[in-house]
């Protein structure tokens, strides 16, 4: 009895997948559709791979580390969608003047444009988050046109409106303002980080100029592109001189620091007083600027710490810049020598030791001077200069005092222990 009903099942089943089959694969409306996609992709096929070869020496002339190059080599990979897609569209216009059935073109034509939107947003957009939300909204738009939805959505969307002052905005205004200022800040994001490449390899600005240059062009185009995005969704840029107030009131209140220390950093970049790779000394903090930023600079030490020093104790505090007009930098090594020894020859040894040293500069060339007479030994302080401060100053001195100490021991020049005198006094 149970194996009658499931041959009864399993018979009802085949029956209803060859009436889909019948009415929906079979049919020769049907056929010719899938007729049809098969065709525009060959021919989109054919003229990609001559087209391929353009985009090829496209990125070979740029590189492919260039934005252009970039930008090129993810073309490379839209071609032959990209060409299917503009095929698939024109067979459905045609199909829809002539009032021929196209609905599975449609379908076809809508899961490949999310693709084509999807691929891209993958390989440009290094942000997972911001590559998902495109797909997922590519995906959305797509079930909604293949549903017949798409349109009923955006009606629905138009007409939830209010006002911003006298100025209209519907759901559907604020939802493409979002998405145009999202590609213009990408766009933005994108020529930014070019002009900073191309400013970078110019040996006739300065780093001071370059850092300021760059970041005064990211806040005009990031301005930009919330003007034409306002623009765009129809809103009177003049409603916002009640909000411009207002903003003032909030910096005037509790923003002043983000102020000041933006505009210290604007001060620090003009003045070029300091300047990323310059060897600085600020409070406790000593290090090589490795960076100028809206806030802060990044000072990184030798320990490899980044200390974030506010732009604002920049201006205020006393900063000690040890490569300001240059970068040489004297150091001391002071030694102590027995008063029995040969100070001349002493002396002698303590330059040739400095001079010895490869870090150690020729010009202005090593000196050492006899500088006191201690209570056990008389004092040295040899003298001499370097011009690389970022690599170190202690290691230099610890080198040279190493070589004096060779010296002295090749030479018999004695370095005395401290001595003291004790008398006792015996009282009765």
């Amino acid at each position: 009895m149970k194996q009658l009903i499931l041959q009864q099942i399993v018979a009802d089943s085949l029956a209803v997948v060859g009436d889909f089959v019948q009415a929906h694969i079979l049919d020769p409306s049907n056929l010719v559709q899938f007729g049809t996609i098969v065709v525009v992709f060959m021919l989109a096929r054919i003229l990609a791979a001559k087209v391929e070869r353009v985009f090829a020496a496209w990125c070979d002339r740029w590189g492919k580390t260039t934005i252009p190059g970039t930008i090129g080599g993810v073309g490379a990979q839209l071609i032959l969608p990209a060409l299917w897609l503009l095929f698939l569209w024109l067979a459905v216009l045609i199909a829809r003047e002539a009032e021929l059935p196209n609905h599975i073109m449609t379908i076809a034509m809508s899961l490949l444009a999310a693709w084509v939107v999807i691929r891209p947003a993958g390989i440009l957009f290094q942000d997972p988050v911001l590559a998902k939300a495109i797909a997922f909204g590519a995906w959305v738009i797509a079930a909604l046109n293949i549903l017949n939805l798409l349109d009923k959505t955006l009606r629905m969307l138009a007409r939830v409106t209010f006002k911003i002052g006298k100025t209209p905005l519907s759901l559907l205004d604020i939802l493409q303002g979002v998405i145009l200022f999202a590609f213009l800040a990408w766009l933005a994001s994108l020529v930014a980080a070019f002009v900073e490449r191309k400013m970078e390899g110019n040996q006739f600005l300065s780093p001071s100029i370059k850092v300021l240059s760059t970041k005064l062009i990211k806040i005009a185009l990031i301005m930009t592109a919330v003007l034409l995005s306002l623009s765009a969704v129809g809103i009177d840029l003049t409603a916002f001189a009640v909000f411009g107030g207002a903003v003032g009131v909030g910096v005037g209140l509790g923003l002043q620091k983000s102020v000041a220390n933006f505009t210290s950093g604007i001060l620090l970049l003009l003045d070029k007083s300091i300047k990323p790779g310059d060897i600085i000394s600020v409070g406790n903090s000593f290090g090589w600027v490795k960076s100028l930023n809206a806030r802060y600079v990044s000072i990184e030490t030798r320990n490899g710490i980044e200390h974030l020093i506010p732009n604002e104790d920049l201006i205020v505090q006393r900063v000690e810049n040890w490569s300001f007009s240059n970068r040489r930098v004297r150091l001391h090594a002071w030694v102590g020598v027995h008063y029995r020894s040969d100070v001349r020859l002493a002396i002698r040894l303590c330059v040739e030791a400095a001079a010895q040293n490869p870090r150690v500069l020729a010009e202005p060339p090593p000196i050492c001077l006899l500088t006191a007479f201690g209570e056990s030994a008389l004092t040295l302080d040899a003298r001499f200069w370097i011009e690389d401060p970022e690599y170190g100053t202690s290691n230099v001195v610890s080198e040279v005092l190493l070589r004096i100490w060779e010296l002295f021991g090749e030479h018999g020049i004695e370095i005395p222990y401290p001595q003291r005198e004790v008398h006792v006094r015996m009282v009765a």
